[in-house]
């Protein structure tokens, strides 16, 4: 498909710097952080293990965990487990690969791959920890003689000093880390339709953060907009029989004449309406179209003459659809679309355990009550 020129100057666009709308003082209060974080870390590696270690006091990585870790704490790459579980892992692999792999393009390569795979499973993606990877190949004899001691000192170590670092700054400047899901009771849903959101809602909201987020106002509106269509089909599959339906307007008895039934009709707006026997329980549907097909027969109508041959005027029970179609109280919204999409008039009853009337629904009722789920 050939790109027209707003579509290479749209991706021309997606080269140029983001808008970062994060104030000045928390620029500086994260620069601040890193460098407190790196000093920390490396200050106590060098006092733990002496200047003449063969160990490394500090590790490339911690620099990028320190990005996440200061920069963006409200990131899930930059939560605990993401920077522990992720360095690790890298660390393992990494080494292992330096170890049985002879060449090194192959280890590097196999090293980043086979981690970040690992990250995934073990749901602890961090970024730098890839060049923890690297450095278990790449990082020299010096590294290499440390074998697996490598995933303990430096990389477990110098992991917890730096976390314990951005732990204890964030706290201390005010800020909430780690940002764990909150466990805290549902909140009560609105019952409102959905307000269309807009890539110009969304960059005022992130204006208003305090901290940076890792996603961008396109990606944002569009993850509300998901979040509300499926906020809409979950409430959808919520919804029951007893929640879309109406008190029932009108019923007839099943021995009343037919003119009565046809002015209860007319009355209510119907275009059905329940009847019921002698002891109030639902025995068929009388419907519009059940009195114009007696019309188009040429029979009396709307007053209803004799008809029946034995000089009677016919009775609501003569006209009556018996093979009743109903729904119960409990019956999930998926089964009562289906079950009145094969009704002509539009029309069921809703009954309980004793097949009494207790509501109607319509395919008015059921359209109204999604909408402002």
């Amino acid at each position: 498909m050939a790109m027209t020129r707003r579509d290479v100057k749209d991706w021309m666009a997606g080269f140029l710097p983001a808008v970062v709308a994060v104030h000045w003082r928390e620029r500086l209060r994260a620069g601040f952080g890193a460098l407190c974080g790196i000093a920390v870390t490396g200050g106590l590696m060098l006092w733990l293990l002496g200047p003449a270690s063969y160990i490394p006091w500090l590790v490339a990585p911690m620099g990028a965990s320190a990005v996440l870790l200061f920069g963006v704490p409200a990131s899930p790459l930059a939560q605990p487990w993401s920077i522990l579980g992720g360095n690790l892992v890298a660390a393992v692999v990494g080494v292992t690969c330096a170890m049985f792999i002879p060449t090194p393009v192959i280890a590097a390569a196999t090293a980043v791959g086979v981690s970040i795979a690992l990250m995934f499973t073990f749901r602890c993606v961090h970024p730098p920890s890839g060049a923890v990877a690297l450095t278990a190949v790449l990082g020299g004899p010096a590294v290499h003689a440390l074998g697996y001691g490598f995933v303990l000192e430096p990389i477990a170590l110098q992991s917890v000093m730096l976390l314990g670092s951005a732990i204890g700054y964030h706290a201390i400047t005010g800020h909430r880390y780690p940002h764990a899901m909150k466990t805290q009771a549902p909140a009560r849903p609105v019952n409102a339709q959905a307000i269309p959101v807009t890539t110009a809602d969304a960059e005022k909201a992130l204006a208003r953060r305090s901290e940076l987020l890792d996603i961008s106002a396109d990606d944002l509106a569009s993850l509300l907009r998901d979040t509300q269509r499926e906020a809409f089909a979950r409430r959808a599959r919520e919804l029951t029989a007893a929640d879309v339906m109406a008190p029932p307007l009108a019923k007839v008895q099943a021995h009343e004449e037919v003119p009565a039934a046809w002015r209860l009709l007319q009355r209510h707006g119907l275009d059905a309406v329940p009847v019921i026997d002698s002891e109030a329980r639902v025995i068929g549907l009388l419907t519009r179209h059940d009195l114009h097909m007696r019309r188009a027969r040429r029979q009396n109508w709307p007053r209803f003459g004799v008809s029946l041959g034995n000089g009677q005027r016919p009775a609501v029970r003569d006209l009556m659809q018996g093979n009743l179609k109903s729904a119960t109280a409990g019956m999930p919204l998926s089964e009562l679309v289906a079950l009145l999409s094969t009704q002509r008039h539009g029309t069921l009853p809703v009954l309980d355990d004793a097949a009494r009337l207790v509501g109607v629904v319509t395919n008015a009722d059921v359209l109204r009550k999604v909408v402002n789920a």
